[in-house]
């Protein structure tokens, strides 16, 4: 890996600003190779010399991964006028690594939404020829039956002559409301909703619990996020760090 200044290295981490880096030098906070850091503008490949401050390693990551449950009535995007975005959910250190989010959800559908800074993965997730499977939790107003099931299917076309690919309608539960679990190969906009309202079943509330073969963490309540895994990175295909 290419070297870098060392107060890049630590404001790469989100943890400090290059400010702050500059004040834990200062203080002999920061040990480069087990010895306290000289400079600043010292260069180093962060990925082979081991860096700490205050005796902890600082968790060099060449790329971000987070696993954010987004809640409902929160924007899908970096900065917006118009409410509070996901990444207002984050705290200072992390809303300075310029990570976006993997795709979007609707302001209202909660779930499973990945953060990075990661272009390049996050470009392949996203596109049409890698076909990430994508699961929704939903419920409906109305009985939810087998037809509806075959509809989604065989592929429904819209009122408004929107074409979906064949997608799957498991029914957990059917009555004056419904429950299922919608999976989607495509995500075009409001899908789950539109297509579900094509069938007469308004969806009444919506929530992603799958992405690919990456599950939402139950642990995880809405507007809390974790870092991925090594072994949640290698199954989107993460670069490695």
């Amino acid at each position: 890996m290419e070297k870098q200044r060392l107060d890049r290295i630590l404001a790469s981490t989100g943890k400090w600003s290059r400010r702050e880096a500059k004040l834990l030098v200062k203080q002999g906070r920061v040990l480069v190779d087990g010895h306290p850091a000289a400079s600043v503008e010292e260069k180093y490949d962060p990925a082979a010399t081991p860096i700490a401050v205050d005796g902890e390693d600082i968790g060099y990551r060449k790329f971000t991964w987070l696993m954010l449950h987004k809640p409902g009535g929160v924007l899908s995007a970096t900065e917006d006028g118009r409410g509070q975005t996901v990444i207002d959910l984050l705290p200072p250190e992390l809303r300075r690594l310029g990570l976006f989010p993997v795709g979007r959800l609707d302001k209202d559908t909660e779930g499973l939404l990945l953060l990075t800074d990661d272009g390049k993965t996050a470009h392949d997730l996203l596109s049409p020829r890698h076909h990430v499977d994508k699961v929704y939790y939903a419920r409906t107003e109305g009985r939810l039956t087998p037809e509806d099931a075959a509809a989604f299917a065989a592929g429904m076309t819209l009122g408004d002559g929107l074409r979906c690919l064949p997608a799957g309608l498991e029914i957990l539960s059917a009555g004056e409301e419904s429950e299922a679990l919608v999976t989607l190969r495509e995500g075009k906009f409001h899908q789950v909703k539109r297509m579900l309202a094509a069938r007469g079943k308004p969806v009444t509330y919506l929530r992603r619990v799958r992405m690919g073969n990456l599950t939402l963490d139950p642990a995880l309540k809405p507007g809390e996020y974790r870092f991925l895994t090594p072994e949640e990175r290698k199954i989107l295909g993460a670069e490695e760090d």
